[in-house]
């Protein structure tokens, strides 16, 4: 399996809506990708390691797909479109990790 990770660092300046991710922005890419994205999933950063501290990320977004040639091609083709989006929830400019998923 593959995970596609999406991660929205948290910095100074930094404005994440998590609401309009959750429920607008998230079901639209999983929509776009169609059948090669097996699910979705979306976390909130809500502390860092030591009491206090805030989280290093706002939120983290998670696309799955069976191989990594499913989200190229899946992915490809829409990345203007889901692009576009970002600034309807986010100032901030996404880190994109694509891993193999050993162990869930």
């Amino acid at each position: 399996m593959i995970k596609v990770s999406v991660i929205y660092p948290r910095s100074e300046g930094s404005e994440f809506n998590i609401g309009y991710y959750c429920d607008s922005h998230m079901p639209m890419v999983q929509k776009l990708l169609g059948d090669a994205c097996t699910g979705i999933a979306a976390e909130e950063g809500l502390a860092g390691g030591a009491p206090g501290e805030p989280a290093p990320y706002h939120a983290m977004g998670h696309l799955y797909f069976k191989t990594i040639e499913d989200f190229q091609s899946s992915f490809g083709p829409n990345t203007g479109e889901i692009m576009a989006d970002v600034p309807n929830y986010t100032n901030i400019e996404p880190t994109l990790v694509v891993s193999k998923v050993r162990i869930s």
